[in-house]
């Protein structure tokens, strides 16, 4: 780091802005393959935490790669790079006091970590999505599978590149087999039954269902 360049602490604090908020703030970090559901399962998660009143935002992949990380392509150095700025950008947000949701392949377990070391303990939830590859594939509204077999795409995860899936995260959600609000109802009672939201009564959550 550079000598003349200093932290600057805040008046506001995070703890202040959750009480602001009426919610804690924390890293709702989904991995998964291409074609696994992250970002649709991200976004209904989402939306569920804003009928709740939770002040969120969403990081998908793809979005990202048009401003923020723009200049990086996808070789293991790149890979790298591009998860270190997400968790750094994630961690400003969990300070702000939302709720940051990230729908990002993250390959390696290493880069994970890494980002799970920025914040402070329980600050980070790892959601693997898990997804067999060839349903995948099946999914595969962009193409990109059929090119990364044909060559075409290089460093593809899960064809010509790794991926390694979780070891220990804290929620599991087969997104290739269950149905998109069971896997968000699953998600959400991790966060009650850990104190991360309130919980509301179970009449109340048909307001959660979908129209």
């Amino acid at each position: 780091m550079h000598k003349n360049i200093r932290w600057h602490n805040a008046t506001v604090t995070r703890r202040d802005r959750e009480r602001l908020n009426g919610h804690r703030s924390f890293i709702l970090w989904f991995t998964g393959l291409s074609g696994a559901g992250k970002s649709t399962l991200a976004h209904r998660v989402e939306e569920l935490l804003f009928l709740r009143g939770c002040r969120t935002y969403v990081f998908d992949g793809d979005n990202v790669r048009h401003g923020l990380c723009s200049d990086l392509g996808f070789s293991a150095k790149d890979r790298h790079e591009n998860i270190r700025r997400i968790g750094e950008m994630s961690k400003l947000f969990v300070d702000a006091g939302v709720i940051a949701l990230t729908a990002f392949i993250s390959p390696f377990r290493r880069d994970r970590e890494m980002v799970r070391q920025l914040v402070e303990p329980g600050d980070f939830i790892e959601i693997y999505c898990n997804t067999p590859l060839e349903i995948c594939e099946q999914r595969d509204v962009k193409g990109l599978y059929q090119k990364a077999r044909r060559g075409e795409i290089k460093d593809f995860t899960g064809i010509s590149s790794p991926y390694e899936p979780p070891e220990n995260p804290e929620i599991v959600v087969n997104t290739g087999s269950d149905p998109l609000d069971e896997c968000a109802r699953r998600i959400l009672d991790y966060l009650e039954k850990n104190g991360k939201i309130a919980a509301i009564p179970e009449e109340l959550k048909q307001w959660e269902k979908c129209p």
